[in-house]
């Protein structure tokens, strides 16, 4: 833990300041929170004349970028081999799509998945057992397990690798605001009849990735041959829609962006539907933000996104460490202030302590090259 020099202060009307930002639909004022460490170490707001995102141009290959994966091919057959979207020596993220069974099965011996449904719906086998999934999921796939998909329905997913970590649950003590999970809410596989009616004394494959490369193991029967078993290890599962909370009168408003899994140097929230913040015709969080020692990343899985214009479910932006950034003006004033206070976003976001790389292999066709120049009022849209 480090020990921030912290020296508590202020310097100009900051009073006004604030007022000003939050009193009408003219908004005069433009705050922005400059943070280290996640927001979770010393912070300073900053209020400015004009918008800090409202640059004129934007050169260099530190830019804000965004990504309709709607638009990528389905992809390999085996889910270890996904599209890969971005990595670092931290973590990967990979996006997948099934439309019917995975005939092997996947171990990734290069750490925990955790797996995020965007759409679809059907079942997953795994060494403990069977479970359904649906729309909204979070499994957590612990290192070494060997796991398989069924879909019902035409399934995608997003694939997040703790490379050589584990996830686990955030500590509430160190996520201001942030309440904690409820441990009720996970649901484990169940050694049921549709467990043991999959097995069989066919040939099956599970591919095991390791170092990043793809190994087979063919074994004459099913491996997934459990008859029960016990310990506090286990694949689990989780739905954004157990993250929700209301408020009661005089109790604060939760936050929009729940804590929901974190490894050694990055962290995965979940922005839920909510209501209750703040009043119309005022200034909606998030305001514009430095956030000096992370790298974002933000996949949208369902419904408008308030602080961003042209954005839709299945597209994900991302958001280098180095400049500030905010509401799109486009949605500054239409969603951001002259609104009822109700939101229905949902999207997964990833801080990451360690640099970020884009995947070279995205198609030019899925990659919005105007989004940097969103905040300029472009036309482009995807």
């Amino acid at each position: 833990m480090k020990n921030w020099i912290r020296l508590p202060n202020s310097e100009g009307n900051c009073v006004a300041a604030s007022k000003s930002s939050t009193s009408s639909p003219s908004v005069t004022v433009h705050e922005r929170e400059i943070g280290r460490n996640g927001f979770m170490g010393p912070s300073a707001h900053i209020y400015h004349k004009h918008p800090p995102a409202g640059w004129a141009d934007f050169e260099g290959p530190l830019r804000p970028r965004a990504f309709n994966l709607n638009k990528l091919a389905a992809g390999p057959e085996c889910p270890l081999q996904a599209r890969r979207i971005l990595h670092n020596a931290v973590m990967e993220v990979r996006y997948w799509r099934l439309d019917g069974k995975m005939h092997a099965l996947a171990r990734n011996a290069d750490g925990d998945i955790l797996v995020f449904v965007h759409n679809g719906s059907g079942a997953l086998y795994c060494d403990y057992g069977h479970m359904p999934y649906r729309d909204g999921d979070y499994i957590l796939l612990p290192r070494g397990t060997a796991w398989r998909l069924d879909a019902s329905d035409p399934s995608e997913f997003l694939f997040i690798e703790a490379t050589n970590d584990a996830f686990s649950l955030p500590d509430v003590a160190q996520s201001a605001g942030h309440p904690a999970i409820n441990p009720t809410h996970f649901d484990i596989p169940r050694i049921d009849d549709s467990f043991l009616a999959q097995q069989d004394d066919a040939f099956w494959e599970i591919h095991i990735k390791r170092r990043g490369e793809i190994s087979t193991l063919t074994y004459p029967y099913n491996p997934l041959d459990a008859i029960g078993w016990q310990g506090d290890l286990s694949v689990v599962r989780l739905n954004w829609r157990d993250l929700r909370q209301g408020n009661q009168p005089g109790q604060p408003v939760p936050p929009a962006a729940h804590s929901t899994f974190v490894a050694d140097r990055f962290a995965i929230s979940t922005f839920v539907p909510k209501v209750g913040e703040g009043e119309s015709g005022k200034l909606r969080v998030p305001f514009y933000h430095s956030n000096e020692d992370y790298d974002e990343f933000i996949f949208y899985h369902r419904g408008e996104f308030y602080s961003r214009g042209d954005i839709k479910p299945g597209m994900a932006t991302f958001h280098p460490s180095g400049f500030p950034h905010g509401p799109h003006p486009s949605a500054y004033q239409k969603t951001m202030i002259r609104v009822p206070v109700e939101t229905d976003e949902v999207a997964v976001m990833i801080d990451c302590a360690e640099m970020i790389n884009i995947d070279d292999t995205i198609p030019d066709g899925a990659e919005w090259k105007a989004y940097v120049k969103t905040w300029e009022k472009a036309k482009e849209t995807l």
